[in-house]
């Protein structure tokens, strides 16, 4: 079923086609599109097996890779060395695993002109269940839910809503079950799979991301979702990478934490971290701005590129 609608509807996935992606196949992003996907249409796959930015290029560009897949973090990092491969085989690129704020998806374009296909799956729904492609991608929006789904959002009474902003709950052909564990009552309300996530439905039925229920930061009674705040960050000059966190504080019950990875050229210090936090002040909401940046090396981060926040929560 995954197959069906993922590779068939979403990625038109034939015969010819040559995946090169990141994820491991123990993920369920991996799973689909390195192992699933391809033997389901009888396409190839390049196995990369340190899949570093310069390897996934290369093995795109060796072996005439078709489409990639790979996290938001790494197609940043994709973006500046894309003019050192020949990728004129590439049609198409997937990003999964976490949010994808525009501005990536924006550089991604620009260095590659290929614009990304967003996705939210789950590894309780095997995968990708809300998407768009070709001219449906609305960058910045994770797109709408893909053929045999269904999609609301459901308020603070467990009400299902197809417009406005609360938890994401989805149904379709897809799905797995805890066993004995107490995470399956939790999990499931009322035939619904409750993911955890924060999404707006426009009025032309598009999701919008805005935080994991754990990446909500409450600050001095502000409701602040610390993606939007990366989002924003991520689109100065300055920034390579960011992870934002609640950092606890006494007056405010939590302040607003950015931990940044400085792109080339920019020296870290008091006089960048205002300067970050005049950006935000000025992009989304002075409310919303990081009142502590801290200046890293490198995020944690998952086997898929994925950053770890809670890492970094429970170091505050």
């Amino acid at each position: 079923a995954m197959a069906d609608v993922v590779a068939r509807h979403l990625l038109e996935t034939a015969p010819g086609d040559v995946y090169v992606g990141s994820p491991p196949l123990g993920f369920t992003f991996g799973l689909g599109a390195l192992l699933v996907f391809p033997l389901r249409f009888r396409a190839a796959v390049a196995m990369v097996e340190q899949p570093s930015p310069d390897n996934l290029l290369a093995a795109v560009q060796k072996f005439g890779g078709t489409c990639l897949f790979t996290a938001p973090t790494m197609y940043r990092n994709l973006a500046g060395l894309v003019a050192r491969y020949d990728l004129r085989t590439l049609k198409r690129s997937v990003s999964a695993g976490e949010p994808l704020p525009k501005a990536t998806s924006d550089a991604w374009f620009a260095a590659s002109g290929i614009r990304l296909i967003d996705g939210i799956g789950a590894t309780e729904m095997i995968h990708i269940f809300i998407s768009a492609k070709g001219d449906e991608i609305r960058p910045g929006a994770t797109g709408k839910p893909l053929p045999g789904y269904e999609a609301v959002v459901l308020d603070d009474d467990d009400r299902p809503l197809t417009r406005g902003s609360g938890r994401l709950a989805v149904r379709g052909p897809t799905g797995c079950r805890y066993l004995a564990d107490t995470r399956q009552r939790g999990y499931v309300s009322n035939g619904w799979n409750v993911t955890g996530d924060r999404y707006r439905i426009d009025d032309d039925g598009y999701f919008w991301f805005e935080a994991r229920a754990d990446d909500m930061i409450i600050s001095a009674g502000y409701n602040i979702a610390g993606p939007e705040v990366e989002a924003a960050l991520v689109g100065h000059a300055a920034v390579k990478e960011v992870a934002v966190i609640g950092a606890p504080d006494e007056e405010r019950g939590q302040i607003v934490k950015a931990f940044v990875v400085v792109a080339p050229g920019y020296a870290p210090g008091p006089a960048l971290a205002k300067e970050l936090q005049d950006h935000v002040k000025q992009t989304v909401a002075p409310y919303k701005y990081p009142r502590a940046v801290e200046f890293v090396e490198q995020l944690p981060k998952t086997q898929t590129g994925k950053v770890q926040r809670f890492v970094l929560r429970q170091q505050e």
